[in-house]
């Protein structure tokens, strides 16, 4: 299947942001069953709430607890149906509690993401290894306890070699929203930088 630029830049985006990675309860486990999360689950990435540099939203109607965990400077875990995404082809969701020990609960996904919608490329828990070869859980069980896998720019993960303007730019050109958000000079530059690398 051929690439669309975009694709391409994505693809070049995530190796370089991933290959510093070397990868009511029972109503909670209903409503989140594997089978409910599919491909319309995610969409574009600017209709969730922006908070810091990532997005997030929640599957399971508790919004608001979950914008007060990630705004939190102290941490705290996430609420059942959290949805947490810094790029686009990206996604974590907070599973109900007993999915998985290893990975708090959390549930990987990797998306191809076009104008037609997303497709799940991959997911699952400790085993996820995305396209370039990076686990999802080696590199977001750096964080500390506190903030509950979630890797900011202080978290404790390791930093990975994209900047804030490529995220950005990312970020305001998720082909699944429609017309793109106006760029900054930086984040033009940053573009350009990765349609360079992904040869687009």
């Amino acid at each position: 299947m051929r690439r669309t630029p975009h694709q391409l830049l994505m693809a070049t985006a995530l190796t370089f942001a991933l290959s510093a990675c070397a990868k009511p309860a029972e109503q909670a486990a209903e409503q989140l069953a594997s089978d409910a999360i599919t491909d319309a689950t995610f969409g574009c990435i600017r209709d969730m709430t922006a908070v810091d540099r990532f997005f997030v939203a929640n599957l399971d109607g508790d919004l608001e607890g979950t914008i007060a965990v990630a705004r939190s400077e102290t941490g705290g875990t996430f609420p059942v149906g959290s949805v947490v995404q810094l790029v686009p082809g990206e996604a974590m969701v907070k599973r109900a509690p007993g999915f998985s020990k290893e990975t708090n609960d959390w549930e990987f996904f990797e998306l191809d993401v076009g104008p037609a919608g997303s497709a799940i490329r991959k997911r699952g828990h400790a085993d996820v290894v995305n396209r370039f070869g990076g686990n999802c859980l080696e590199c977001h069980q750096k964080a500390a306890p506190e903030f509950d896998m979630i890797c900011s720019t202080d978290h404790g993960c390791d930093p990975i070699p994209i900047n804030d303007a490529m995220i950005r730019a990312l970020q305001k050109t998720d082909p699944r929203c429609g017309i793109a958000e106006e760029l900054s000079a930086e984040e033009q530059e940053g573009l350009a930088q990765l349609m360079a690398l992904s040869g687009a």
